[in-house]
């Protein structure tokens, strides 16, 4: 008996050896990783394949937690399959959220689908709020104060017309719209509207009387403006919480414009003044200068009187008769005068 053909045939066993050694390895490598998770998916009802526990730990997805969420939801009636879920991890999703979102929605007979409950997921990714919170307001509504007290403001004031002012506070009681939540306008939006439509409402009553004798008229109003359009909330009711009076604003207003039109009166008073005493010292030089001019022309008496004599028009008894007249008028003036006191001092 050859003994070549036996050695001949050793390598090729040792291969298949091998290669049966690598493959049994592989099932017992596998089965040591997935074969708990398997059964327990296997007998909840929401069976997977060893492939798709494979591709979870390729991708560096968390094998339970994909698992054990698919088998919530399968549980609840809820069909998810492996690739969604995985796929939502991958985008930075919260699955664990999302199912249990789903969950609540069904059993409050709300219609959330798979995709639908992501997209509010990734949304609210960031902003303290998660997909859950979405549907417990969507099921149990919330109350917004208005105005928000974070902000500063504690009432919302308006003035009617007849100047009064009022100061409201409302609360407005909302519900998630899951189908606008994507891409709708928050909370500050819906306190922005209500606000505008209290004070429209208080600025078109004729007297303060009327909003406190019917404050609900203003949530009546505000309710018809439709104002959770385009919102990510819809409003169920806008309640008057409270409604106090403040300061007369149209008293005061007039009184600060009957202010401002007494100053303005005394500024053109004080400019007509002005321009009096401008006149009465514009007469004052008026006067000066015609008495300069007359004190001008009796100096040239002098100077006349002296031609005269030069040129024998005038004689020296002529200017004697003169001077006698002069002095003659000055004694009368003198003699004028005393009695003139004292007729002051007797009246």
């Amino acid at each position: 008996m050859s003994i070549q053909p036996l050695l001949a045939e050793i390598p090729g066993r040792l291969i298949l050896w091998g290669i049966l050694a690598l493959v049994v390895f592989i099932i017992v490598l596998v089965l040591a990783n997935f074969l708990t998770i398997w059964i327990r998916a296997l007998f909840s009802g929401a069976r997977v394949t060893f492939t798709e526990l494979i591709a979870l730990r390729l991708r560096r997805v968390p094998v339970g937690l994909i698992v054990d969420n698919r088998i919530t939801a399968v549980k609840a009636g809820i069909p998810v399959s492996i690739d969604d879920l995985s796929t939502h991890y991958l985008a930075n999703g919260n699955v664990e959220a999302v199912v249990q979102a789903l969950i609540n929605a069904q059993k409050a007979g709300i219609h959330l689908i798979f995709d639908r409950a992501c997209a509010i997921d990734l949304a609210t990714k960031g902003t303290g709020k998660t997909v859950l919170d979405a549907v417990r307001t969507s099921v149990n509504p919330r109350v917004i104060d208005c105005p928000n007290p974070t902000s500063g403001k504690v009432t919302i004031d308006a003035v009617a017309k007849d100047g009064i002012v009022i100061k409201a506070k409302a609360r407005v009681t909302v519900r998630t719209n899951l189908d606008r939540f994507v891409g709708g306008a928050t909370e500050e939006t819906i306190i922005a509207r209500v606000g505008e439509g209290i004070v429209t409402t208080i600025g078109s009553s004729q007297s303060y009387k009327d909003v406190l004798e019917n404050p609900d008229r203003i949530s009546k109003t505000v309710l018809d403006k439709a104002l959770d359009s385009n919102t990510a909330f819809e409003i169920l009711s806008i309640d008057i919480a409270d409604v106090d009076v403040g300061e007369n604003v149209g008293a005061k207003l007039q009184a600060e414009q009957a202010e401002a039109n007494k100053l303005i009166a005394q500024a053109h008073a004080e400019v007509r003044r002005a321009a009096a005493v401008a006149v009465e010292q514009e007469m004052t030089a008026r006067v000066a200068e015609m008495r300069a001019r007359v004190v001008e022309a009796e100096a040239q008496v002098p100077l006349a009187m002296a031609e005269a004599f030069r040129s024998g028009n005038l004689g020296i008894m002529d200017y004697y008769r003169m001077k006698n007249i002069q002095a003659d008028t000055s004694m009368r003036d003198s003699i004028a005068a005393p009695s003139a006191g004292q007729g002051k001092s007797l009246g």
